[in-house]
């Protein structure tokens, strides 16, 4: 089962772009880049590590 990315980041409400860089918990926490690093890569909510967002590799052909 894949980690659902919100569209918004929870600490500044900013958007979550699919394309922009962002960072998830192990509990779908999600956040955009300034705020994970101000926050030293730690959620707020659970304590748990933020780690880059998952991306999908481009089907090869």
């Amino acid at each position: 089962m894949a980690l659902e990315m919100r569209d918004r980041c929870e600490k500044c409400d900013g958007a979550v772009l699919a394309d922009s860089t962002a960072y998830i918990c192990s509990y779908e926490c999600t956040f955009c880049a300034p705020c994970t690093e101000a926050m030293q890569h730690t959620c707020p909510n659970c304590g748990g590590e933020l780690v880059l967002r998952p991306r999908r590799l481009p089907k090869a052909g």
